[in-house]
């Protein structure tokens, strides 16, 4: 008696994913026929620009906070309606000093960020004295 029960069940239940399935690509159709705000084309270039340059890990997440700000000269500026050049901050060109240390050093997760941070901050205190 239980077969009976499932079989009607399984049945609907395959009618409706079936029918969910169906449903998806229209969905994805509509989106794609939907012009790119500016901030999504922003991450559309920030994201094929770091690509392009290989980056991973926290020099990936800076170059996309940078980027996705404004702070590109790349492709993602190239949709930006202020034309004014992007100067890194002194803060900026600190950590891209440090990490490209790091990189030298081959020091990856934990010890990296460890790295990173002290260095920033013996540069800052270096730069204040």
């Amino acid at each position: 008696m239980q077969t009976r029960i499932i079989t009607p069940l399984a049945i609907v239940f395959a009618l409706a994913f079936a029918a969910g399935a169906q449903a998806a690509p229209s969905t994805k159709e509509a989106a794609a026929d939907k012009p790119l705000t500016a901030q999504q084309l922003r991450m559309r270039n920030c994201n094929s620009e770091a690509k392009a340059q290989s980056l991973k890990g926290d020099e990936r997440r800076a170059f996309m906070s940078t980027c996705l700000k404004g702070g590109s000269t790349g492709l993602a500026a190239a949709h930006d309606d202020d034309d004014k050049p992007a100067t890194p901050s002194a803060a900026q060109l600190k950590r891209k000093a440090c990490n490209a240390e790091a990189k030298e050093k081959g020091l990856k997760g934990d010890e990296r960020k460890a790295f990173v941070r002290g260095c920033v901050r013996d540069e800052a205190v270096a730069a204040a004295d």
